[in-house]
């Protein structure tokens, strides 16, 4: 789908047209000084209700960027800087189109969330593309990148981006990225981009010059300044992000950070509007979204998935025991939250719950399960934590085998987080490269935000420390242990794609039946080509395990972990067809 731009529908950034000529587009309505610099020479622009227009002869690699009020400002719309996110972007060269690639159907989705920074010890997708066979052996068959948004410095997980088309350079060049998508797709993995259009980073975001009306002013986020969708230049701005990453790069998706926030007039009519977009590219498209409401819409309007923090909090609860901040209402029975999440996707449905945090939610269960993405780990549950500790260090041992292969073997999405396919110890800390007073801000902020959930200010290092980075890297503590924990994954995962992938595509025919006795459970799945069988015992943090069998027991199980007659972690699971 090739973007034009035309006086009468004029578009941001800058596009190729016919040979030699370039088309140059910023909204910035209430600007009235503002020129285009190009390769060193200073081009005036026509101004088209409330648009700064120029077409000139160019070429990729030539450097450019609007004088605004007489300062060279970047290109909000870049899609490549020649420096940092102050300086000046670059035409980038996008005449070799990603290799065509057929995609794959959404239920055989297992995803694996990755930061290139800290995934290889180069950190970059040269390396990153190395370790894809590894992947692919185990059953990994889609990839999540954390934002590539260029943000500020060179160290960040991403949420910071302020250029929201340009690929961060610390990684690679935009070439390495191609070709790290088309070998993930050679090896028959999928290759999704978390998207961050709810906000943008503190420092190098120049839109507040150029179009202070992007912003609505009188609604804030976490962030500041609420972004104002109810504008249709600024729905566009971002609609042609979403577009051209997978247009120039060929990703297979997006994961949308924090939709809750891409609210207001206008915020629903986006989303809707994304979806009806992306979905009209020549190749399948998978939407996922990550949204603290825990509404069904968007799902029932046709994005793919929903993160489903509810299972992750859980889990987190039953094994670990905590109780601080939002895993206050899922402390309270733990094992009960996981029965409801079996029975219905999510646990939040709108009803009264324990604590003192308001009711959220509405129900979901008519919701296929591939409509829920789960996951025992994720970037944010790790990273959040003072020293980002894993599950895999907070939890006993002899539980980490057990709740990994359940997570592989439901019904519903699975993700891992890097490293987690072999039981990873490593951290994954809060990091980011500021300097002078945004780096002392970002410094403090964290520890205000730490200390109200009980986290000394001494134990919380500063994000901007260089070494926080190495200590990322999650392979290599304990090899043996690692080899064991990979055989696991790659079994259940054998066992998702041979036996229970084909149950999903058949189409789930009844509710799942849940029962309880105790720390056990037995869930029975009934689709269409069979039924999916789950017998767990799970024995929370403090309580004492009891001795009872599962429920309804499994025999000649197609995969089991412990003991389920006397173990206190035990899995089950049995696929008749």
């Amino acid at each position: 789908m090739p973007q034009t731009q035309t006086a009468t529908h004029p578009r941001w950034g800058a596009i190729p047209t016919r040979a030699g000529l370039w088309h140059f587009g910023i909204w910035a309505p209430t600007v009235s000084d503002i020129a285009l610099h190009l390769d060193g020479r200073t081009h005036p622009m026509t101004r088209v209700d409330g648009w700064a227009l120029a077409e000139c002869p160019a070429e990729p690699g030539m450097d450019y960027g609007f004088v605004l009020d007489g300062t060279l400002r970047p290109d909000p719309a870049t899609r490549l800087q020649a420096g940092d996110v102050h300086g000046p972007s670059r035409l980038p060269d996008l005449m070799t189109p990603p290799p065509a690639w057929s995609g794959r159907p959404w239920d055989e989705a297992v995803i694996y969330e990755l930061h290139v920074g800290s995934f290889t010890r180069d950190g970059t997708y040269a390396a990153a593309a190395r370790d894809l066979p590894r992947l692919a052996k185990l059953g990994i068959t889609a990839i999540e990148l954390m934002p590539l948004s260029q943000f500020e410095g060179n160290r960040g997980w991403g949420y910071d981006g302020v250029l929201i088309r340009a690929p961060h350079p610390a990684y690679g060049p935009p070439e390495d990225l191609r070709r790290f998508i088309a070998a993930a797709h050679d090896h028959g993995i999928m290759v999704l981009l978390d998207l961050v259009m709810n906000h943008f980073g503190p420092s190098g975001n120049y839109l507040h010059g150029y179009c202070p009306e992007f912003f609505d002013e009188a609604r804030h986020t976490p962030w500041g300044a609420a972004i104002d969708f109810h504008k249709p230049q600024v729905r566009r701005f971002f609609l042609d992000s979403a577009q051209g990453w997978l247009s120039d790069y060929g990703f297979d998706g997006l994961r949308l950070d924090a939709v809750h926030q891409i609210a207001g007039m206008g915020g629903r009519q986006f989303l809707r509007e994304l979806a009806e977009q992306l979905r009209g590219l020549d190749r399948p498209v998978h939407l996922v979204t990550e949204d603290e409401r825990n509404l069904p819409d968007l799902r029932e309007a046709g994005y793919d998935a929903e993160w489903n923090d509810d299972w992750h909090h859980a889990i987190h609860c039953a094994l670990t025991g905590e109780s601080q901040g939002y895993y206050e209402p899922f402390a309270a029975d733990p094992l009960g939250d996981l029965a409801h999440a079996m029975r219905h996707g999510q646990i939040d449905e709108g009803q009264p719950r324990p604590g003192s945090r308001p009711p959220r939610g509405a129900p979901a269960r008519h919701l296929p399960p591939t409509a829920f993405v789960n996951s025992n780990q994720t970037h944010d549950q790790i990273g959040n934590r003072a020293l980002g500790d894993r599950l895999s260090t907070l939890a006993p041992p002899v539980a980490l085998p057990v709740i990994h292969a359940l997570l592989l073997c439901l019904p519903q999405i699975p993700m891992l987080f890097m490293g987690e396919e072999t039981g990873s110890t490593a951290p994954f800390q809060f990091f980011c490269d500021f300097t002078g007073d945004l780096a002392r801000a970002t410094r403090e902020g964290r520890e205000r935000e730490l200390s109200e959930i009980g986290i000394p200010k001494d134990d919380i290092p500063d994000p901007n420390d260089p070494d926080i980075l190495a200590q990322c890297y999650p392979f290599g503590q304990d090899p043996a242990r690692e080899d064991r924990f990979a055989a696991l994954t790659e079994t259940a995962l054998r066992l998702r794609r041979d036996r229970i992938v084909p149950l999903l595509k058949s189409g789930l025919v009844a509710a799942p039946e849940v029962t309880r006795d105790g720390h056990t459970l037995s869930a029975a799945w009934p689709f269409d080509a069979g039924t999916l069988r789950i017998g767990l015992r799970l024995t929370p943090k403090g309580a004492t395990a009891k001795a009872a069998p599962f429920p309804q027991p499994l025999p000649e199980a197609d995969l089991t972990l412990g003991d389920p007659e006397r173990d206190a972690y035990a899995l089950a699971v049995r696929i008749d067809t």
